[in-house]
This record gives structure tokens, sequence and C-alpha cells, in this order.
């Protein structure tokens, strides 16, 4: 079977993940891979921000949490250690889209190199705030940016799950 297909079938989503860091290589190697997504009349109108800082990657998590609802108890990154946060500039109408294909590079290259992976919700609202607004204009980043997700990324603590069933009927030919 393909490499590429076979990375596709056998990619999970981990919610459970060791506290070490994987190395900067890997992290550099899945950075690259989000810049190579398909994005639509090659416009490359998305930025990930890449966080293995703790305490800025412990701050992002308690604003993910607020959001969500959940207790302090909780983690919505699994504790995942690297956090890629993707954001997707406003004024390119197919930023959202284009987001969304580089969040599934980031996972698949995770995945390749023998890391866990989730997309993780909400950065919407979190750089809607003005605490990452600020992130954003301090690491020189310009314009109108929208979060499209954050890809946790790191060693899987466990067994990685197993595949959902395929459900039927969901592919139909035109001949």
């Amino acid at each position: 079977m393909n490499e590429i297909i076979k990375a596709m079938e056998e990619r999970r989503s981990v919610r459970k993940f060791k506290a070490e860091m994987p190395s900067r290589e890997d992290l550099e190697q899945i950075a690259e891979a989000g810049l190579y997504a398909a994005n639509g009349m090659g416009r490359q109108a998305v930025v990930t921000v890449v966080v293995t800082k703790k305490d800025v990657r412990d701050r992002l998590m308690d604003v993910n949490r607020s959001i969500g609802g959940w207790g302090e108890e909780y983690d919505p990154f699994y504790g995942a250690p690297a956090i890629f946060i993707v954001l997707g500039n406003k004024e390119c109408m197919t930023y959202q889209y284009d987001g969304s294909l580089v969040m599934g590079n980031l996972m698949l290259a995770a995945h390749s190199l023998g890391l866990g992976s989730i997309w993780i919700h909400r950065a919407k609202e979190e750089f809607e705030t003005d605490e990452y607004k600020k992130l954003l204009s301090d690491l020189g980043i310009e314009g109108d940016y929208e979060g499209i997700g954050h890809c946790a990324v790191g060693y899987v603590d466990g067994e990685i799950p197993e595949a959902a069933a395929r459900k039927d009927g969901r592919v139909y030919w035109v001949e």
C-alpha cells in the first residue's frame, strides 16, 4: 500500500501524551509539512505558531479550558507538550479551508515521525482576545488572523486507539 495512504488510514487522534518534548528536528519537520499544504490560489495565507515553552502552553491551556467551560483539573491538550497553532489570514477567502489542510498535514507528519496528535478547537475564540492578539503582534504577525485550530503533538502515552468502523454509503460514483 502507498505510504501516504497507509498513514492516512493508521493516524488516530491521541488523548493521552507523555510530558517528554519531541525533538526540535521532529517539530521542525512537522511545521515544514504544514507549509506544503494545498492552499487557495497559492496565497499561502496561513501561519503556524509552534508553542514549546511550558508557561505559554499552560496559559493557552487555561484559556482554552475556560472557553470550553471545564474545571481546573482538565487539560484540553491532553498533556501534549507541543502545540501548533494554525491561523488563517481573513483577507484570503479560502483561509478556513487552507488552515484545515495545514492541520491535516501537521497530524499526518506527526504520525509519520512516530508521534501522536489531535486537533483541538477554540483557537478562534482564543485569538479574538487581546492577550493572544498581542502574542501575534509580538511575534511580528500582522494582519487579521483567525485561529483555525491547535495541533497538540507529543509522544503517545499508552496504546494508539483503534480505528472506528467506516460508515457505508459515503462514496458515490457518477460514471
